[in-house]
């Protein structure tokens, strides 16, 4: 199969998946105790006034007709206005994903080279430096987020002073005017991620480094450095790419989690007030953008672990 073909498979695939995932996510926004109609009115507004704002919102609509409202606007690009704030949806995703997809890739930036490193360093030799990294990693992997941001607000943050407790970013700027506001949530990004990547890395490197390669590479003197680059890592390649795209899928739940204990202007907390305000249309919308961003970057995933597998083949 053409990689073209491939793509446009996957490409084919991920819209009709999109489009189920909206199905649901609207469906688990419906069944959700309460609605919009206290944040919107108030909540001293008389029951004529609450069915007037319910009526003003759509909500006194079934809910099939209100997908269906919202299919059509999403196709034509136009994912609603928050009931809350009467804000374009798409607006506040222009405004706050980008912020998001900053934090992703300082932390990916952080997370790449170091799981790498750690994931050839632990495959290849074995033994005592394996077992405490891995040790390491499954003790990062179950302390929850909040738990991690806790501890690095209070040594960092508190105890030695030198970092913001919260990411506070100046009207109209960008996480970038402030950049020591960045270093707590990546690092608590980075935690999480690491945990996983370099977990999975070293089972790919194990089995590379186990290889009939790997071994012929050994029986020509090939040792150390150059055994790791130019044999093992290489055969490692893909499934690394892999590791990481898994990797980047964790983040995106733990990003959510930072963003709030950190008061980070992402997508995250974005779309943790809408829940919280029974927002459905921000809800729906964010969600959704946020579910589209994975299926790209799992497909993106997917694409360079097919190239690296078709030039392995072909080195060989």
């Amino acid at each position: 199969m053409s990689l073209t073909v491939f793509v446009g498979r996957r490409l084919a695939a991920g819209a009709v998946l999109l489009a189920v995932l909206s199905a649901l996510i609207f469906a688990a926004t419906a069944v959700l105790p309460g609605d919009a109609v206290s944040a919107v009115a108030g909540v001293d507004a008389s029951e004529a006034q609450r069915a007037e704002v319910r009526a003003e919102l759509g909500l006194d609509r079934p809910a099939a007709e209100r997908y269906a409202i919202w299919v059509a606007g999403a196709v034509r690009g136009d994912l609603g206005r928050g009931f809350v704030g009467d804000r374009p949806v798409t607006e506040v995703l222009a405004t706050r994903l980008p912020n998001s997809l900053l934090l992703a890739g300082l932390t990916l930036a952080v997370t790449a080279p170091l799981a790498v490193l750690l994931g050839l360093w632990t495959g290849m030799r074995g033994g005592a430096a394996d077992r405490l990294v891995s040790t390491t990693a499954q003790v990062l992997a179950a302390v929850p987020e909040f738990v991690m941001a806790a501890l690095l607000v209070a040594v960092l943050a508190v105890w030695l002073e030198i970092l913001p407790r919260v990411s506070v970013i100046p009207l109209g700027g960008t996480p970038l005017d402030v950049p020591h506001a960045l270093v707590l949530p990546v690092l608590t990004l980075s935690a999480v991620g690491l945990s996983v990547a370099t977990r999975l890395l070293r089972v790919s490197v194990a089995d590379a480094a186990a290889s009939p390669y790997a071994e012929a590479a050994r029986l020509n003197g090939v040792r150390g450095v150059r055994l790791a680059v130019r044999h093992v890592l290489p055969n490692a390649a893909g499934p690394a790419v892999q590791a990481l795209t898994l990797t980047t899928g964790a983040l995106v739940g733990s990003a959510v989690v930072a963003e709030n204990v950190f008061d980070y202007p992402g997508i995250g907390r974005e779309l943790q007030l809408a829940v919280a305000a029974r927002d459905i249309p921000m809800v729906q919308g964010i969600a959704t953008a946020l579910a589209g961003v994975m299926l790209l970057v799992l497909l993106a995933g997917d694409v360079c672990a097919r190239l690296l597998g078709a030039r392995e083949g072909h080195g060989r």
